[in-house]
């Protein structure tokens, strides 16, 4: 049904009909290349789980609603001209080749989602398009409804804001654009969108009220769709940020608090110089299960140790807490490093949150210079001596949490003044090669650090070196090393 116009506003001269199909042209183009990026945003099987991806499809569905809404407008639009060329304007032509022209049952669907009404007050005549009794839901045989009898059909949540738009425009003669719920008598809910006008006669009083009514009920959902995505982003970025956050203080609270170097015994001859340093991953952002440890000993000797849980942010962090107190405590009270390994595997195989680890525990005696060590799954120490190094040969041993009951041995390594023990794990380089290849990649660029360690003046000097040489490699992991140089 055509809009009345005011009484006393002239009529606007129609647009071009070429100018309309150069839009629906356009907009059918677009429709075509949105449906392209929306099929491509859910091959991903993640999309469920990935708040990011959901969001994405959320915002396409969003625009698709809009565009078809578009090109339903622009269909009823071209209807009402009168034909006068077949021609699209050369701009138009210029562009790739049109999707094709919408089915029959699709494009009738896009214009039953717009319906027109007008409401004669001084015959009390009543007139309904045919798109707007099947947005109702009602049989046009059952006739349109009047404006007292309008609000039966809408939710009662919105009958007072019907209430209060009719109202203004009839007594005040403003304008109507809002949107109410109705609910059709098939019991489904749908969200209209109403603009109108009231139309004056001569006198200037109302004489009757023209409204489009618009069913955005897919729209609105889509839109719905869009914030509750975007708000559950924002909360899980939130939540990311807030774990990171954690994970990084309960890493500087947990990792040994001294900076530069440190030397034991605390106190008369200096034993061991000791240095050590944690290189975060590439970006910062994950947090592993890497720790350092040097810790003197009731009985004169010096702890010694590395490892890494799998694993990264606040889990890692808490469950290297749990790893290196249980440590601490297991060599205070005494036990070798053998069977300290054999504690912690099954205190990680028991735990709550199960992980699986690797480690490197030493027990250096300043007054024979020998060191006791295991491993779990772990590189090996590297022993640089004379400007040369080696990986020392390693005592059985499998990763932590992996093998209930697992055995470990130890090995005792004589050290001499001057030795340089370097302890470290297998972040240290780029994954290109997993699991052992990183670690072999690792330990042979730092034995190539030979000649340079030899010529460093302390363990601290010697951390500096690794650093300049692993520091600004782009890591999947984060890492961390400690060296130890036995004094004179």
């Amino acid at each position: 049904m055509p809009s009345p116009l005011f009484a006393d506003h002239p009529a606007d001269r129609p647009p071009e009909r070429d100018t309309v199909e150069a839009l629906i042209t356009q907009a059918r183009r677009l429709r075509g290349g949105l449906d392209a990026v929306r099929r491509e945003s859910t091959v991903d099987t993640g999309l469920a789980a990935d708040p990011q991806l959901r969001w994405q499809r959320a915002l396409c569905d969003l625009a698709v609603h809009h565009l078809d809404d578009l090109g339903g407008h622009l269909d009823q639009l071209r209807e009402g001209l009168p034909t006068e060329s077949d021609d699209v304007p050369d701009t138009v032509d210029e562009l790739p080749p049109a999707p094709p022209e919408p089915a029959p049952h699709e494009r009738g669907a896009l214009l039953r989602r717009v319906g027109s009404a007008e409401w004669n007050l001084l015959t009390d005549e009543v007139s309904w398009s045919d798109e707007l009794f099947a947005i109702f839901g009602r049989a046009p045989s059952e006739g349109p409804l009047t404006l007292d009898e309008l609000p039966s059909l809408v939710h009662g949540e919105d009958q007072e804001g019907l209430a209060a738009m009719v109202t203004d425009c009839l007594v005040d003669g403003r304008p109507i654009d809002g949107e109410f719920r109705i609910v059709r008598p098939d019991a489904s809910l749908r969200t209209v969108h109403m603009v109108g006008e009231p139309v004056l006669d001569a006198d200037g009083s109302t004489a009757c009220m023209w409204a489009v009514l618009r069913d955005v009920s897919e729209l609105r959902r889509s839109q719905q769709a869009v914030r509750e995505t975007r708000d559950s982003l924002h909360r899980e970025r939130q939540i990311a940020q807030t774990e990171h956050r954690l994970a990084v203080e309960l890493q500087e609270a947990v990792l040994p608090p001294w900076r530069g170097s440190l030397r034991f015994p605390q106190g008369g001859r200096v034993a061991l110089d000791l240095a050590g340093h944690y290189l975060p991953s590439g970006t910062s952002a994950l947090i592993g299960g890497d720790w350092y440890d040097a810790l003197q000993l009731p009985d004169g000797s010096t702890l010694l140790s590395v490892g890494d849980l799998t694993g990264h942010g606040v889990t890692a962090t808490s469950g290297m807490a749990m790893v290196l107190g249980a440590l601490r405590g297991m060599a205070v009270a005494g036990h070798r490093p053998g069977p300290l390994m054999a504690f912690l595997n099954q205190l990680l195989d028991t735990a709550a949150q199960p992980a699986l680890g690797s480690a490197v525990c030493g027990r250096f005696d300043p007054e024979t210079r020998t060191l006791e060590w295991a491993q779990a799954g772990h590189p090996a120490p590297l022993l640089f001596r004379g400007g040369t190094g080696r990986a020392l040969d390693p005592p059985e041993g499998v990763l932590l949490g992996a093998t209930s009951g697992a055995a470990y041995t130890q090995h005792t390594e004589q050290l001499e003044p001057g030795d340089l023990l370097v302890l470290h794990t297998d972040g240290l380089v780029p994954r290109r090669s997993h699991g052992a290849g990183a670690a072999h990649e690792g330990a042979e660029r730092l034995l190539a650090l030979a000649p340079r360690f030899a010529a460093a003046r302390s363990a601290q000097d010697s951390v500096r070196i690794v650093v300049e040489e692993f520091g600004s490699a782009e890591r999947e992991d984060d890492a961390c090393v400690l060296v130890a140089r036995v004094g004179d």
